[in-house]
């Protein structure tokens, strides 16, 4: 997590950056920080490119964050960019996007478990237009889906560096694209520190779900902050989610 202070100091907002193996970009910045953008992003590129569904599994792989606020205790600017290796060496751009200057960001580490490229290379079959470059830099910023407000928003505690999730589900399905819709509304509508979602495929890693006791999908495990909670089959539900993150 990086901090800066600025002369003038930039707005509050939430960015959020969805790169192909390719090279194409679609990314948003929304200053009201209350959408589920990952999905939104995804949903972008199938559209633009004419993909067959919506390549979630780009996240969060190619992935790039970044989220700007102030502190009123200390009238502060605080700025956290973080991108995963993928895509680490587009900062340059990523700082041009977002107006953050020569920020260096930070650069996410890949559980070894957690992505199999030779898995993510069968992608490469039925979503060629994702290794092909379309030279696409699409800015979802004034969509209409971000005019959106979740029913209810909560204030997560400051001090903590960050919420990590795992959501284990078994395989890609129309109940697991529901998970993330809700799952990515109560993140972005709930928060206001950085947040790392990892969805893990027990049918491909049955031993990460070994190692985080895992029994039944779909759950949800809350690793940081400590202690570790787990929901199970409730990820339908906003209240049940937020009660996980708010839980201590």
């Amino acid at each position: 997590m990086l901090s800066s202070m600025h002369p003038l100091p930039p707005p509050a907002f939430k960015g959020i950056a969805v790169f192909t193996p390719g090279g194409d970009l679609v990314y948003c910045r929304d200053y009201q920080k209350r959408v589920q953008w990952h999905l939104n992003l995804c949903g972008a590129l199938q559209e633009q490119l004419g993909l067959p569904e919506s390549p979630h599994f780009l996240v969060p792989a190619f992935t790039a964050t970044v989220d700007c606020w102030q502190n009123s205790a200390t009238a502060t600017t605080h700025i956290a960019a973080e991108a995963y290796p993928f895509v680490y060496h587009y900062q340059g751009l990523l700082n041009a996007i977002f107006d953050l200057g020569n920020l260096e960001w930070t650069r996410l580490r890949f559980d070894p478990d957690s992505l199999d490229l030779s898995v993510l290379e069968t992608y490469r079959s039925r979503f060629p237009q994702l290794w092909e470059s379309h030279n696409l830099v699409l800015d979802l910023s004034e969509s209409p889906a971000l005019a959106h407000q979740p029913e209810e928003t909560v204030e997560l505690p400051h001090e903590t560096t960050g919420i990590v999730l795992k959501l284990f589900v078994s395989g890609p399905s129309a109940a697991t694209e529901k998970i993330l819709t809700t799952l990515q509304q109560v993140l972005e509508g709930a928060r206001r520190q950085p947040y790392t979602l990892q969805m893990v495929d027990v049918s491909k890693h049955p031993e990460q779900a070994e190692a985080d006791q895992v029994a039944a999908t779909p759950t949800l495990v809350r690793v940081a902050p400590l202690p570790v909670r787990r929901l199970v089959g409730e990820l339908d539900n906003p209240r049940a989610i937020l009660t996980l993150l708010r839980d201590s």
